[in-house]
Order: structure tokens, then C-alpha cells, then sequence
């Protein structure tokens, strides 16, 4: 009796045990279909992300833009070897010709030796990403077989309905639409349009003793300055300088009366951080220039008789090795361009590493002086004589010859957008503008031209809206015996001291009561 007991109590213990409490179900489901492979789907996406990562649209600009420099390169230099051909003299106009042309050939055959770099390494992340793609269509037609619920095209679907709703979306909240284009917004007088003829021309205060160098006004003048004029002229071998002049109108500047005086950066000329080039600027009662034998921005205050530096990136050329050129000519010690608008000081420069092609810095002020956002062109900087700047667009201008200079091209820093048919042109009163600079203060644009200062009037769209363009036509009265004064139009003059070479002309639409006469 008591085994039969012992037995029915295991028993009744190991049923017990093995029972599920009655609040769970436990139950095993057998899947007749395969079960879909999600980490190879997931491996499948990545590898396509991957490829879509490797080929962006940015490699397709660079060679792009490799072969548009070269497409545009290639006429120039032939267009340059035919002209030397035409007119080689086998003195110094050939040497100065094959000068150029050796320096376009360099960048030339330094552009094709990217462009080859460049291709080499495309053709072998083509080869790659063929490769992959070849291993993911393998692999997605593996798993088509798997996809008997259609989980593809689900999330496919799911994918275009979501899209579908963004747009839907879009639709009930739209951007409203500008009511003027950005540049406008950004310049209140609207685009940069037109130029008239020449407004002042003068040879000031030293005629025809110094070729090169530049003049203009302070856009963010210090107190009591707001009518000053400042001039800097290249006193050393047509290179260097070591000192700023100014004057306390324009009539002062026409006349040569330098109350102000000379304000001196060093006694020695040149020497370290002394000014080298003829493109310099004043912004803020702060000279900024080209420091001497410097790949380097000076900033010199004419309060403190302070200098600030500001070193460019490294493979900036200078000491002539980036100059403006035209076929006849390079201006020597151009390679750094200063430039003045409404937003503040910029500058103009070339590098190794861009071929030769120009780059644009804004320069940001203040303690310490410092290189802002950097823009990159497509334009070759020994094929312009010129730059400057208009409401954060930069503009440059060629040689056409000895009487036009044309402003051909145009990069505006907001919308990255190039344009090489801008087409306005400056008649010019000498050959050659060794200085070019924008004034936001009068909308005048300043040339120093082989010793002789020029201003243009900038038009605007919104300024032509409601007024007639002057004419571009720059008068050239006859010269005559003895001090004479010629009216050219209502509002432009000509004051002829008798000499033949001393013409000044004098603008009288600015509504200040500046006449030297």
C-alpha cells in the first residue's frame, strides 16, 4: 500500500510541474513560406547609400569646371601666339609677349595635369562603384524570391505616399513669393547697370610724377572726414610706397592744397609692412594694402600709426607672380586687389592650388583681423586688368584698347552665379588703369591711371527708372593758349590751365558746394 501511495504522489508532482498556469497559452507556429531576410535587405540599402555617397554631383562640377577653364584658356593663348606673330617687333614688345604666353602655357599644362588626375581617379571609382552595383543586383534578385508578402513594394509605397503628403503639405503652407530679386534686396539702389563717362579727371597735385598708384574716399569715415579724399602713389620704383596723402575735398585734391599732409607709416621706403602695389583701400579710417614682401594683408590705422597683419592661405602668389595682365602688359606688384562696397573691405588674390584663376576673401575686421567666407572663380586672373566690387558682387574688367576697358564679368558672393557678358565699358582717358575701386559713399568709381585720377558715376536700376542716363561719350575740348574754362554738358566742365596736359573735369550734379572754381 504505501509504494502504490509514494508512486501517485510523483506522479501527481511531475504532472504539476510540467502544466502551464491557466492564465497562459503557450502554442508554436510553423511558417510554411521562407523567412525574409532582413539583414541582407538592410546590407543591400547600405551598399546603395554607399555608391550614392561615392559619385556626388560636387566631382562632376570639378570637371566640369577643369574643362570649361581649359575651353576658355585654349583661344586665349592661340588668340595671344597670332598676335605675336602678327606684330612681334624682336625687342621688348616680344619679350613681354612670350612672357605671357610661357605663363599662360604653365597654367595651361597645370590645369591638364588636374584634369588628368582628376579623370584617372574618376574612371577608378567608376570602376568600383560598377562593381558594387553588379554585386547589389545579384543580391536583390536573390532576394525576390523572399518577397512573396510584397514587403518591398510595400515599403515602396509607403516611400511615395510619404512623399506625396510633403508635397500635399507644401501646398497648403507656400513660401511666399520675393517681391524683388535678392541682389536688389541686398543693394537698395538695385543692380549694378551702367557707368557714364569720366566725372573728374586730374593729374592733382604731382602731374605725371607718378604712374602708379591709387585715391578715393572713406566708406565709413571717422568723424569730421566725411568729405576727405585720400590718395597713395607708388614714390619707389613705381612698386612701393610708405605713406598716405590726403585732403579735405575734392576741389583740394583737384588743386593740390594738402592741408591734412602726409600721414607716415614708416620713414623707410620700402621696408616691413610698407605698402607694395597700387591696390590699396581706406575702410574705417584704416588703410589695407598689400604688406611688402608679404603674401599678406596690412591694416594700418591712422589714428594710432598702428599695423595689423593678416596672412593669406599658403600657396597665395606674390611679388609679381599673380599680377593683372593684358597682352601688352602686366601691371607689376597687382597680385593682391583691395576692394571697398557696402558690407565692408575684400580681397582679390590667386593661388597654387586655383592655378592661377581668382579668389575672392571677405576681410573681416576688428581685433584681430581675420580672413572671413572664401569664393573660388573660374576666371583667370592675368586675363584682367581690373577687379572690384558693387554690393557684394565682384566685377572685373580686360584691356579692349587704348581708349575702352570693358567690364566683362561678374560673380555675385550671394548666389555663387559666374556671367562673362556683363559688357559696359569705361572710355578711358589714358591707357592703362593701374587702380579700380568702388565708393559706396557717392557711387563713384575711382581709377588712378598713369598718374592721372579719374571717377566714373555707377548706375543703378532702380536710379534708372526715374532718370535718363549721361552719356558715356567722354568729351575731349580743344586745347588753347592760357588758363580757360570750357562747359562740355549742364553738369560737366573742363578747366584748361593752357599746358595741353592739365584738364580737369569737374562734375556738377553732386550737389556739394565743391568747385575748385
Amino acid at each position: 500500500m504505501k509504494p502504490f501511495v509514494l508512486v501517485l504522489l510523483c506522479a501527481l508532482f511531475t504532472f504539476t510541474k510540467q502544466a502551464a498556469p491557466r492564465d497562459k497559452c503557450v502554442c508554436e507556429l510553423t511558417n510554411a513560406e521562407q523567412t525574409f531576410p532582413h539583414d541582407k535587405l538592410r546590407t543591400v540599402e547600405d551598399g546603395a547609400s554607399k555608391c550614392n555617397s561615392d559619385i556626388t554631383p560636387k566631382m562632376t562640377l570639378e570637371l566640369e569646371s577643369l574643362l570649361l577653364g581649359l575651353e576658355r584658356r585654349l583661344p586665349q593663348l592661340q588668340e595671344d601666339v597670332s598676335m605675336l606673330e602678327r606684330e612681334d617687333d624682336g625687342e621688348l614688345y616680344g619679350v613681354l609677349s612670350l612672357q605671357v604666353i610661357e605663363n599662360e602655357m604653365m597654367d595651361i599644362k597645370q590645369l591638364i595635369d588636374r584634369l588628368n588626375i582628376t579623370t584617372l581617379g574618376n574612371q577608378r571609382l567608376t570602376t568600383n562603384v560598377t562593381k558594387q552595383l553588379k554585386e547589389l543586383n545579384a543580391e536583390m534578385k536573390g532576394l525576390e524570391k523572399y518577397d512573396t508578402m510584397e514587403i518591398v513594394k510595400s515599403r515602396q509605397r509607403n516611400q511615395h505616399l510619404q512623399r506625396d503628403l510633403n508635397q500635399c503639405r507644401k501646398g497648403f503652407h507656400p513660401t511666399n513669393k520675393p517681391t524683388q530679386p535678392p541682389l536688389a534686396v541686398r543693394c537698395p539702389h538695385g543692380q549694378f547697370f551702367n557707368i557714364t563717362g569720366p566725372r573728374v579727371y586730374t593729374a592733382g597735385e604731382y602731374p605725371g610724377s607718378y604712374a602708379y598708384g591709387a585715391w578715393g574716399r572713406d566708406p565709413k569715415p571717422a568723424a569730421g572726414k566725411e568729405n576727405w579724399y585720400w590718395l597713395v602713389m607708388m614714390t619707389s620704383s613705381n612698386r612701393y610706397s610708405n605713406y598716405i596723402r590726403l585732403y579735405s575735398s575734392l576741389s583740394a585734391l583737384i588743386v593740390g592744397v594738402s592741408v591734412p599732409g602726409n600721414v607716415q607709416i614708416h620713414s623707410s621706403n620700402p621696408t616691413t609692412n610698407t605698402i607694395q602695389g597700387p591696390n590699396v583701400v581706406m575702410y574705417g579710417d584704416n588703410l589695407y594694402y598689400n604688406c611688402y614682401n608679404q603674401d599678406a594683408v596690412c591694416r594700418f590705422n591712422l589714428t594710432t600709426k598702428t599695423v595689423t597683419t593678416l596672412q593669406l592661405p599658403k600657396g597665395t602668389r606674390y611679388n609679381s607672380k599673380g599680377n593683372f595682365c593684358h597682352l601688352e602688359e602686366c601691371y607689376p606688384y597687382t597680385d593682391l586687389d583691395l576692394a571697398t562696397d557696402e558690407s565692408g573691405v575684400w580681397v582679390i588674390y590667386t593661388t597654387k592650388q586655383d592655378f592661377g584663376n581668382l579668389v575672392l576673401s571677405k576681410v573681416e575686421g576688428g581685433e584681430p583681423l581675420a580672413l572671413g567666407q572664401t569664393w573660388r572663380t573660374s576666371v583667370y586672373k592675368q586675363g584682367v586688368t581690373n577687379t572690384f566690387m558693387v554690393c557684394g558682387v565682384l566685377y572685373a574688367t580686360r584691356f579692349i584698347s587704348k581708349e575702352l576697358e570693358e567690364i566683362f564679368y561678374s560673380f555675385d558672393t550671394a548666389t555663387g552665379v559666374e556671367r562673362f557678358d556683363i559688357g559696359v565699358f569705361i572710355h578711358k582717358m589714358t591707357t592703362n588703369i593701374y587702380s579700380l575701386n568702388y565708393s559706396p559713399v557717392d557711387h563713384m568709381l575711382h581709377a588712378y591711371c598713369d598718374s592721372h585720377m579719374v571717377s566714373y558715376k555707377v548706375l543703378f536700376s532702380y536710379e534708372m527708372e526715374s532718370t535718363t542716363p549721361t552719356s558715356t561719350e567722354s568729351p575731349y575740348p580743344s586745347t588753347t593758349p592760357g588758363p580757360s574754362l570750357v562747359q562740355t554738358s549742364p553738369d560737366l566742365f573742363i578747366f584748361d590751365v593752357g599746358s595741353g596736359n592739365e584738364r580737369i573735369l569737374w562734375d556738377d550734379t553732386s550737389g556739394q558746394d565743391d568747385s575748385p572754381f
